[in-house]
Protein backbone atom coordinates (compact mmCIF):
# COMPACT_ATOMS: atom_id res chain seq x y z
CA UNK A 1 0.00 0.00 0.00
CA UNK A 2 2.80 2.43 0.83
CA UNK A 3 4.40 1.79 -2.55
CA UNK A 4 1.08 2.52 -4.24
CA UNK A 5 0.94 5.85 -2.41
CA UNK A 6 4.51 6.73 -3.38
CA UNK A 7 3.70 6.03 -7.04
CA UNK A 8 0.68 8.33 -6.76
CA UNK A 9 2.75 11.10 -5.16
CA UNK A 10 5.22 10.88 -8.04
CA UNK A 11 2.36 11.93 -10.34
CA UNK A 12 2.47 15.30 -8.58
CA UNK A 13 6.11 15.84 -7.59
CA UNK A 14 9.54 14.30 -7.91
CA UNK A 15 10.69 12.68 -4.65
CA UNK A 16 14.14 11.51 -3.63
CA UNK A 17 14.94 8.29 -1.76
CA UNK A 18 15.39 10.16 1.54
CA UNK A 19 11.87 11.58 1.23
CA UNK A 20 10.45 8.18 0.30
CA UNK A 21 12.17 6.60 3.33
CA UNK A 22 10.68 9.28 5.59
CA UNK A 23 7.20 8.51 4.25
CA UNK A 24 7.64 4.74 4.58
CA UNK A 25 8.47 5.15 8.27
CA UNK A 26 5.65 7.52 9.16
CA UNK A 27 2.63 6.90 6.97
CA UNK A 28 -0.55 5.73 8.63
CA UNK A 29 -2.93 3.76 6.43
CA UNK A 30 -6.48 2.96 7.55
CA UNK A 31 -9.33 0.97 6.06
CA UNK A 32 -12.95 2.06 6.22
CA UNK A 33 -16.02 -0.04 5.57
CA UNK A 34 -18.74 1.04 3.18
CA UNK A 35 -20.94 3.75 4.78
CA UNK A 36 -18.46 4.35 7.63
CA UNK A 37 -18.08 7.98 8.71
CA UNK A 38 -14.47 9.13 8.46
CA UNK A 39 -14.87 12.64 9.84
CA UNK A 40 -17.89 14.43 11.32
CA UNK A 41 -19.06 18.02 11.49
CA UNK A 42 -18.26 19.71 14.77
CA UNK A 43 -14.84 18.07 15.02
CA UNK A 44 -11.67 20.10 14.49
CA UNK A 45 -9.75 18.72 11.53
CA UNK A 46 -6.22 17.62 12.36
CA UNK A 47 -5.71 15.21 9.48
CA UNK A 48 -5.35 15.33 5.72
CA UNK A 49 -6.35 12.15 3.92
CA UNK A 50 -5.31 10.61 0.62
CA UNK A 51 -7.55 8.09 -1.15
CA UNK A 52 -5.56 5.00 -2.08
CA UNK A 53 -8.60 2.91 -2.90
CA UNK A 54 -12.31 3.53 -2.72
CA UNK A 55 -14.65 6.48 -2.79
CA UNK A 56 -15.49 9.13 -0.17
CA UNK A 57 -18.28 11.65 -0.26
CA UNK A 58 -18.21 15.07 1.33
CA UNK A 59 -21.63 16.03 2.62
CA UNK A 60 -23.32 18.64 4.77
CA UNK A 61 -26.16 18.19 7.22
CA UNK A 62 -28.65 20.94 6.41
CA UNK A 63 -31.41 20.71 9.03
CA UNK A 64 -31.41 16.91 8.86
CA UNK A 65 -31.16 16.84 5.06
CA UNK A 66 -27.83 15.46 3.84
CA UNK A 67 -26.45 17.32 0.83
CA UNK A 68 -23.57 15.80 -1.11
CA UNK A 69 -20.99 18.35 -2.23
CA UNK A 70 -18.14 16.28 -3.65
CA UNK A 71 -16.77 12.80 -4.33
CA UNK A 72 -13.14 11.82 -3.79
CA UNK A 73 -11.73 8.77 -5.55
CA UNK A 74 -8.30 7.21 -5.93
CA UNK A 75 -5.45 9.69 -6.08
CA UNK A 76 -7.29 12.57 -4.40
CA UNK A 77 -6.45 14.39 -1.18
CA UNK A 78 -9.20 15.21 1.33
CA UNK A 79 -9.10 17.97 3.92
CA UNK A 80 -11.66 19.99 5.84
CA UNK A 81 -9.56 23.01 4.94
CA UNK A 82 -11.17 25.77 6.97
CA UNK A 83 -11.22 23.65 10.11
CA UNK A 84 -7.71 22.32 9.54
CA UNK A 85 -6.15 25.73 8.92
CA UNK A 86 -8.13 27.83 11.40
CA UNK A 87 -8.73 25.27 14.15
CA UNK A 88 -12.49 25.79 14.03
CA UNK A 89 -15.20 23.12 14.19
CA UNK A 90 -15.87 21.69 10.74
CA UNK A 91 -19.17 21.98 8.93
CA UNK A 92 -18.56 19.04 6.62
CA UNK A 93 -18.73 15.27 6.96
CA UNK A 94 -16.80 12.59 5.10
CA UNK A 95 -18.18 9.11 4.51
CA UNK A 96 -16.75 6.06 2.76
CA UNK A 97 -19.37 5.07 0.22
CA UNK A 98 -17.57 1.86 -0.61
CA UNK A 99 -14.80 0.01 1.20
CA UNK A 100 -12.01 2.57 1.22
CA UNK A 101 -8.32 2.80 2.10
CA UNK A 102 -6.93 6.18 3.19
CA UNK A 103 -3.49 7.47 4.03
CA UNK A 104 -3.64 9.74 7.10
CA UNK A 105 -1.35 12.74 7.54
CA UNK A 106 -1.76 14.33 10.94
CA UNK A 107 -1.01 18.04 11.27
CA UNK A 108 2.25 17.55 13.18
CA UNK A 109 3.60 15.15 10.56
CA UNK A 110 2.58 17.52 7.78
CA UNK A 111 4.43 20.41 9.38
CA UNK A 112 7.55 18.27 9.89
CA UNK A 113 7.34 16.94 6.35
CA UNK A 114 7.12 20.40 4.76
CA UNK A 115 9.83 21.79 7.05
CA UNK A 116 12.25 18.93 6.41
CA UNK A 117 11.43 18.44 2.71
CA UNK A 118 10.22 21.64 0.98
CA UNK A 119 9.10 19.66 -2.08
CA UNK A 120 6.06 18.62 0.00
CA UNK A 121 5.15 22.30 0.29
CA UNK A 122 5.02 22.27 -3.51
CA UNK A 123 2.73 19.24 -3.32
CA UNK A 124 0.44 21.05 -0.87
CA UNK A 125 0.23 24.02 -3.23
CA UNK A 126 -0.57 21.82 -6.23
CA UNK A 127 -3.28 19.94 -4.33
CA UNK A 128 -4.80 23.17 -2.96
CA UNK A 129 -4.90 24.67 -6.44
CA UNK A 130 -6.59 21.55 -7.83
CA UNK A 131 -9.18 21.60 -5.06
CA UNK A 132 -9.90 25.30 -5.61
CA UNK A 133 -10.34 24.78 -9.35
CA UNK A 134 -12.68 21.83 -8.73
CA UNK A 135 -14.83 23.89 -6.35
CA UNK A 136 -14.92 26.82 -8.77
CA UNK A 137 -16.09 24.48 -11.54
CA UNK A 138 -18.86 23.12 -9.32
CA UNK A 139 -19.99 26.61 -8.35
CA UNK A 140 -19.94 27.81 -11.97
CA UNK A 141 -21.88 24.72 -13.02
CA UNK A 142 -24.65 25.43 -10.50
CA UNK A 143 -24.85 29.06 -11.60
CA UNK A 144 -24.71 28.54 -15.36
CA UNK A 145 -26.18 25.09 -16.09
CA UNK A 146 -29.44 23.26 -15.76
CA UNK A 147 -29.62 20.01 -13.75
CA UNK A 148 -29.68 18.07 -17.03
CA UNK A 149 -26.55 19.85 -18.25
CA UNK A 150 -24.82 19.16 -14.90
CA UNK A 151 -25.78 15.48 -15.21
CA UNK A 152 -24.33 15.27 -18.74
CA UNK A 153 -21.17 17.06 -17.61
CA UNK A 154 -20.69 14.63 -14.70
CA UNK A 155 -21.35 11.68 -17.00
CA UNK A 156 -18.75 12.94 -19.49
CA UNK A 157 -16.10 13.86 -16.90
CA UNK A 158 -16.54 11.04 -14.41
CA UNK A 159 -19.03 8.50 -15.70
CA UNK A 160 -17.49 5.78 -13.52
CA UNK A 161 -19.07 7.45 -10.49
CA UNK A 162 -22.47 6.25 -11.69
CA UNK A 163 -21.28 2.67 -11.23
CA UNK A 164 -19.85 3.33 -7.75
CA UNK A 165 -22.20 5.80 -6.11
CA UNK A 166 -25.82 5.40 -5.07
CA UNK A 167 -28.31 7.36 -7.15
CA UNK A 168 -29.47 9.35 -4.11
CA UNK A 169 -25.93 10.70 -3.65
CA UNK A 170 -25.59 11.58 -7.34
CA UNK A 171 -28.96 13.36 -7.20
CA UNK A 172 -27.94 15.31 -4.11
CA UNK A 173 -24.64 16.26 -5.74
CA UNK A 174 -26.53 17.53 -8.79
CA UNK A 175 -28.97 19.46 -6.60
CA UNK A 176 -32.05 17.42 -7.54
CA UNK A 177 -34.22 14.75 -5.97
CA UNK A 178 -33.70 11.08 -6.90
CA UNK A 179 -37.02 11.21 -8.77
CA UNK A 180 -35.87 14.19 -10.83
CA UNK A 181 -32.61 12.40 -11.60
CA UNK A 182 -34.60 9.40 -12.85
CA UNK A 183 -36.62 11.69 -15.14
CA UNK A 184 -33.43 13.32 -16.45
CA UNK A 185 -31.94 9.90 -17.22
CA UNK A 186 -35.13 8.82 -18.96
CA UNK A 187 -35.26 11.98 -21.10
CA UNK A 188 -31.63 11.56 -22.14
CA UNK A 189 -32.10 7.88 -22.93
CA UNK A 190 -35.02 8.77 -25.23
CA UNK A 191 -32.95 11.27 -27.26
Amino acid sequence: MIEQFILRIKEYISVQEEEVAYLRNRLVIKRYKKDEIIFSEGEVARTIYFVLDGCVRLFYNVKGNYKTAFFYTEGKFICAGESYNLGTPARENYQAIEDTVLVHFDKKMNEELVHQFPVFGDLALIVTEQELIAYQKILASFITKSPEERYLELLAENGALFLRVQQQYIASYLGVTPETLSRIKKRIAQK
